[in-house]
Protein backbone atom coordinates (compact mmCIF):
# COMPACT_ATOMS: atom_id res chain seq x y z
CA UNK A 1 0.00 0.00 0.00
CA UNK A 2 1.04 3.47 -0.92
CA UNK A 3 0.83 6.44 1.50
CA UNK A 4 1.27 9.73 0.38
CA UNK A 5 0.60 13.47 1.55
CA UNK A 6 -1.28 15.76 -0.69
CA UNK A 7 -1.65 19.84 -0.75
CA UNK A 8 -4.63 21.23 -1.83
CA UNK A 9 -5.05 24.64 -2.19
CA UNK A 10 -8.19 26.49 -1.49
CA UNK A 11 -8.93 24.23 1.44
CA UNK A 12 -10.43 27.22 3.94
CA UNK A 13 -12.85 25.85 6.30
CA UNK A 14 -14.44 22.54 7.96
CA UNK A 15 -16.61 22.29 4.86
CA UNK A 16 -14.07 22.18 2.48
CA UNK A 17 -12.48 18.92 4.58
CA UNK A 18 -15.51 17.38 4.33
CA UNK A 19 -15.74 18.23 0.53
CA UNK A 20 -12.23 16.97 0.07
CA UNK A 21 -12.44 13.84 2.28
CA UNK A 22 -15.53 12.46 0.81
CA UNK A 23 -13.99 12.82 -2.68
CA UNK A 24 -10.89 10.89 -2.00
CA UNK A 25 -13.33 8.34 -0.17
CA UNK A 26 -15.23 7.89 -3.27
CA UNK A 27 -12.11 7.65 -5.38
CA UNK A 28 -11.27 4.67 -2.83
CA UNK A 29 -8.49 5.93 -1.00
CA UNK A 30 -8.43 6.35 2.68
CA UNK A 31 -8.12 9.27 4.65
CA UNK A 32 -5.50 8.72 7.37
CA UNK A 33 -5.37 12.45 8.29
CA UNK A 34 -6.75 15.24 7.07
CA UNK A 35 -6.40 19.48 8.10
CA UNK A 36 -6.61 22.60 6.07
CA UNK A 37 -4.25 22.43 2.79
CA UNK A 38 -2.62 18.75 3.82
CA UNK A 39 -4.43 15.30 3.46
CA UNK A 40 -2.86 12.28 4.09
CA UNK A 41 -4.07 9.04 1.76
CA UNK A 42 -2.99 5.43 1.22
CA UNK A 43 -4.15 3.37 -1.47
CA UNK A 44 -2.21 0.26 -3.42
CA UNK A 45 -2.16 2.61 -6.33
CA UNK A 46 -1.96 6.61 -6.18
CA UNK A 47 -3.21 8.48 -9.21
CA UNK A 48 -2.59 11.62 -8.96
CA UNK A 49 -3.85 13.03 -12.35
CA UNK A 50 -7.47 11.67 -11.33
CA UNK A 51 -6.94 13.27 -7.91
CA UNK A 52 -5.61 16.82 -9.21
CA UNK A 53 -9.16 16.40 -11.69
CA UNK A 54 -11.52 15.66 -9.56
CA UNK A 55 -10.66 17.96 -6.37
CA UNK A 56 -10.48 20.69 -9.40
CA UNK A 57 -14.10 20.08 -10.37
CA UNK A 58 -14.53 21.34 -6.82
CA UNK A 59 -12.45 24.20 -7.10
CA UNK A 60 -9.56 22.91 -4.70
CA UNK A 61 -6.33 22.25 -6.47
CA UNK A 62 -3.76 20.02 -5.89
CA UNK A 63 -0.30 21.63 -5.02
CA UNK A 64 3.20 19.68 -6.49
CA UNK A 65 5.78 22.38 -6.54
CA UNK A 66 7.56 22.64 -3.36
CA UNK A 67 7.08 26.42 -3.15
CA UNK A 68 3.99 26.31 -4.04
CA UNK A 69 2.85 23.82 -1.07
CA UNK A 70 5.05 26.26 1.11
CA UNK A 71 3.19 29.52 0.04
CA UNK A 72 -0.13 27.84 0.44
CA UNK A 73 0.84 25.85 4.55
CA UNK A 74 1.96 29.84 5.09
CA UNK A 75 -1.64 31.16 4.19
CA UNK A 76 -3.42 28.34 5.69
CA UNK A 77 -1.29 28.61 9.02
CA UNK A 78 -2.66 32.41 8.92
CA UNK A 79 -6.21 31.93 8.22
CA UNK A 80 -6.19 28.62 10.66
CA UNK A 81 -4.68 31.10 13.44
CA UNK A 82 -7.41 34.04 12.73
CA UNK A 83 -10.57 31.30 12.04
CA UNK A 84 -9.55 29.53 15.14
CA UNK A 85 -9.49 32.60 17.95
CA UNK A 86 -6.22 31.86 18.89
CA UNK A 87 -4.40 35.01 18.39
CA UNK A 88 -5.46 36.19 21.32
CA UNK A 89 -2.99 33.73 23.06
CA UNK A 90 -0.12 34.23 20.02
CA UNK A 91 2.26 35.01 22.59
CA UNK A 92 5.39 35.93 19.99
CA UNK A 93 5.24 37.63 16.67
CA UNK A 94 3.70 36.49 13.42
CA UNK A 95 7.19 36.24 12.01
CA UNK A 96 8.06 33.96 14.39
CA UNK A 97 5.37 31.96 14.91
CA UNK A 98 4.97 31.15 11.46
CA UNK A 99 9.17 30.15 11.07
CA UNK A 100 8.56 27.79 14.14
CA UNK A 101 5.36 25.94 12.60
CA UNK A 102 6.93 25.75 9.19
CA UNK A 103 10.75 25.20 10.45
CA UNK A 104 12.31 27.55 8.13
CA UNK A 105 13.60 30.90 8.35
CA UNK A 106 11.43 34.08 8.25
CA UNK A 107 13.05 36.10 5.34
CA UNK A 108 13.17 33.03 2.99
CA UNK A 109 10.16 32.10 3.94
CA UNK A 110 8.75 36.15 3.50
CA UNK A 111 10.35 36.15 0.50
CA UNK A 112 9.42 33.10 -1.44
CA UNK A 113 5.25 34.29 -0.66
CA UNK A 114 6.06 38.01 -1.68
CA UNK A 115 7.83 36.28 -5.07
CA UNK A 116 4.92 33.95 -5.43
CA UNK A 117 1.57 35.96 -4.46
CA UNK A 118 3.13 39.84 -5.09
CA UNK A 119 2.02 40.83 -1.75
CA UNK A 120 3.64 40.35 1.63
CA UNK A 121 3.00 38.28 4.65
CA UNK A 122 1.88 41.10 6.91
CA UNK A 123 -0.61 43.08 4.11
CA UNK A 124 -2.00 39.19 3.82
CA UNK A 125 -1.95 39.08 7.59
CA UNK A 126 -3.89 42.13 7.47
CA UNK A 127 -6.16 41.32 4.75
CA UNK A 128 -7.62 37.86 6.52
CA UNK A 129 -8.15 39.73 9.57
CA UNK A 130 -10.49 42.67 7.71
CA UNK A 131 -11.95 39.57 6.39
CA UNK A 132 -12.93 38.15 9.58
CA UNK A 133 -13.79 41.69 11.07
CA UNK A 134 -16.27 41.99 8.16
CA UNK A 135 -17.44 38.26 9.20
CA UNK A 136 -17.96 39.21 12.52
CA UNK A 137 -19.66 42.73 12.03
CA UNK A 138 -22.22 41.08 9.70
CA UNK A 139 -23.38 39.11 12.50
CA UNK A 140 -23.87 41.18 14.38
CA UNK A 141 -23.22 39.80 17.73
CA UNK A 142 -20.19 41.52 18.86
CA UNK A 143 -19.21 45.03 20.00
CA UNK A 144 -16.30 45.99 17.41
CA UNK A 145 -14.19 46.42 20.76
CA UNK A 146 -15.10 42.46 21.56
CA UNK A 147 -13.84 41.83 17.55
CA UNK A 148 -10.75 44.03 18.12
CA UNK A 149 -9.74 42.01 21.03
CA UNK A 150 -10.88 38.35 19.08
CA UNK A 151 -8.46 39.85 15.93
CA UNK A 152 -5.57 40.57 18.34
CA UNK A 153 -5.53 44.36 17.72
CA UNK A 154 -4.28 46.18 20.56
CA UNK A 155 -6.75 48.83 20.14
CA UNK A 156 -10.11 50.08 18.48
CA UNK A 157 -8.16 52.64 16.73
CA UNK A 158 -5.96 50.29 15.43
CA UNK A 159 -8.57 47.82 13.59
CA UNK A 160 -10.56 50.92 12.42
CA UNK A 161 -7.52 52.56 10.18
CA UNK A 162 -6.21 48.73 9.12
CA UNK A 163 -10.07 48.34 8.50
CA UNK A 164 -10.57 51.78 7.28
CA UNK A 165 -6.96 51.72 4.86
CA UNK A 166 -8.87 47.70 2.95
CA UNK A 167 -12.46 48.75 2.55
CA UNK A 168 -12.72 52.29 2.60
CA UNK A 169 -15.32 52.09 5.81
CA UNK A 170 -14.95 52.74 8.85
CA UNK A 171 -15.99 49.05 10.75
CA UNK A 172 -19.49 50.97 12.07
CA UNK A 173 -19.93 52.20 8.68
CA UNK A 174 -19.60 48.73 7.03
CA UNK A 175 -21.76 47.28 9.94
CA UNK A 176 -24.60 49.99 9.06
CA UNK A 177 -24.62 48.47 5.31
CA UNK A 178 -27.63 46.63 4.48
CA UNK A 179 -25.23 44.33 2.42
CA UNK A 180 -21.80 42.17 2.71
CA UNK A 181 -18.37 42.97 0.06
CA UNK A 182 -16.87 39.98 1.97
CA UNK A 183 -14.82 37.80 0.34
CA UNK A 184 -14.32 34.08 -0.20
CA UNK A 185 -11.24 33.47 1.99
CA UNK A 186 -9.84 31.83 -1.14
CA UNK A 187 -10.25 34.64 -3.44
CA UNK A 188 -7.57 36.19 -1.07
Amino acid sequence: MAIQDLFIKNMVCDRCIRAVRQDLEKQGYQVHRIELGKVTVEAPHIDLLAIANALEEQGFELLTDRNTRLVNQLKTLIIELIQSGRIMQLKTTLSDYLALHMGMDYAHLSHLFSTSEHVTIEKYWIFQRVEKAKELLSYRELSIHEIAIRLGYSSVAYLTNQFKQITGLTPAAYRNRSSSDRNPLDWI
